[in-house]
């Protein structure tokens, strides 16, 4: 028996025991961050329908990012739409917008919100388009008679000013202040609902940071920092599942009438669930692609996160025939890939994105100040103090005290020379204090250049050493 039927097993018999027949729970499952890894969605079936077996009101939520990371999906005659279709079946009610909705363009995303039969909620986001239609920013879902308020919101803090993304992607949209437009939609929606939930795609960082000054929220639904959580900041409990449906959110709500008298959270692994066999067979379909499946090459090692960035930034400055390359750690979207057969899925799954090889020209200096400007970054926190562009060429920041980065060390490099170096066209799109000369943007995409590395130069032997560290004090 999962530990989610355990959960709320217990907290309905206690509820039928402990409390007068008019109080009543319901209960909210949450997802986040889910990337389209479908391979785990028969886990989550099984559990919704248990969690659904047992108590009859039941209300299921997502914070956003939805799709790309999957081949299977992002790769689909309608991207993402085996994504959707399965959440459509399992009858997912509200959702928000994450950054990567917006990876295909704004008109294919107006499109596909024709496709979710679950309300999209986004409080901070202004269309002036006719690609993209204005999205509510709060839906209510009544339970049991019990009314729910879910406002949606997405980050503008990587842009800056808009999620992270190509500006094209929000051309024409405006992404005001998300914390504002929460506690603004709090003070409206208060008096007309029992319970009022944030579903947000900021980061459990921002939320945490709102929730300290704001406690008008009896529940924030948090996603895009891929982290576990659950805690309770001021009054307001803050739950994240991680990433990659590995976990759903559990919460709980005990209701006397119309007033909430008590609320429990809990992330529980999906690991220990039996598939659901309806659902196992329609992911088992989707992922039966011939083209996909197919090996392109071999890796005669185990290849971790490190191996797999240097692997990128190695092909990328090899493509674009650079002395130096980079790569951002948050471009390389597996955690390894194990020694044997590699297909194209695979690599699609590594890059999802399909960004293309950039070049350029540049001193140590200049690159310098692009590793200090990312490492110090005040406004996209979840990328700060921590290595963020992997290079082919060894560098050390040196960080103060107060984990400051005020140097870059590169053993390799000469002082005052120009290199010719490769990265992806998102750091060169999107980096600031980004310095160069001759800079330009190649045809070619890095997931074809990967898979036509490994189609020509198999068995590739991965490279796990780490080239870049930071030094303290």
């Amino acid at each position: 028996m999962g530990t989610l039927f355990r959960f709320v097993t217990v907290l309905a018999a206690l509820a039928t025991v402990a409390c007068t027949p008019r109080e009543r729970v319901v209960a909210i499952l949450s997802t986040n961050d889910m990337h389209a890894k479908i391979e785990r969605f028969a886990q989550l079936a099984a559990a919704v329908e248990r969690c659904r077996d047992t108590v009859p009101d039941v209300v299921l939520v997502d914070a956003g990012d939805r799709w790309t990371g999957n081949a299977f999906v992002d790769k689909a005659p309608t991207p993402g739409m085996p994504m959707l279709s399965l959440m459509n079946r399992l009858g997912f009610d509200v959702a928000t917008l994450g950054n990567h909705e917006f990876d295909l363009g704004q008109a294919f995303l107006g499109r596909m919100l024709d496709s979710m039969r679950f309300e999209v909620v986004c409080a901070n986001v202004v269309s002036d388009t006719t690609t993209f239609p204005q999205p509510a920013p709060w839906t209510v879902v009544e339970r049991g008679g019990v009314r729910i308020g879910f406002v949606g919101v997405v980050t503008n803090y990587e842009g800056p000013g808009h999620p992270a993304g190509n500006d094209a992607s929000y051309a024409g949209l405006r992404f005001p202040d998300p914390q504002q437009e929460a506690a603004r939609c709090a003070r409206e929606l208060r008096g007309k609902v029992d319970v009022l939930v944030l579903v947000s795609h900021m980061g459990d960082d921002r939320d945490r940071e709102f929730l300290a000054s704001n406690g008008d929220y009896d529940l924030l639904l948090s996603g895009h920092t891929h982290v576990v959580v659950d805690t309770v900041i001021g009054r307001t409990p803050l739950l994240q599942t991680g990433k990659e449906l590995r976990n759903v959110g559990v919460t709980v709500l005990r209701m006397k009438g119309r007033r909430l008298v008590g609320i429990e959270t809990r992330v529980v692994p999906l690991a220990g669930y039996e598939p659901s066999p309806e659902y196992e067979a329609l992911v088992a379909e989707i992922y039966a692609s011939p083209e996909l499946n197919a090996p392109v090459g071999r890796f005669s090692a185990d290849a971790d996160g490190w191996g797999l960035a240097n692997w990128m930034a190695a092909a990328v400055a090899d493509e674009a025939d650079a002395e130096v390359g980079f790569y951002h750690v948050g471009g390389v979207r597996r955690d390894r890939i194990d020694a044997g057969e590699v297909s194209s899925a695979m690599v699609y799954g590594l890059e999802p994105f399909g960004t293309r090889v950039a070049s350029m020209q540049m001193t140590p200096a200049q690159m310098r100040r692009m590793i200090l400007e990312k490492y110090n970054d005040t406004v996209n926190l979840k990328e700060a103090h921590r290595i963020d562009l992997i290079a082919t060429t060894p560098y050390d920041i040196v960080v103060d005290a107060e984990d400051r980065a005020v140097d870059v060390r590169f053993p390799a490099l000469s002082e005052g020379r120009l290199y010719r170096v490769g990265m992806n066209d998102y750091i060169f799109r999107n980096y600031r204090g980004l310095e160069y000369s001759e800079g330009r943007i190649e045809d070619d995409q890095v997931a074809e250049v990967l898979l036509e590395e490994l189609g020509e130069e198999s068995p590739l032997r991965p490279d796990n050493r780490p080239r870049q560290r930071i030094v303290r004090p």
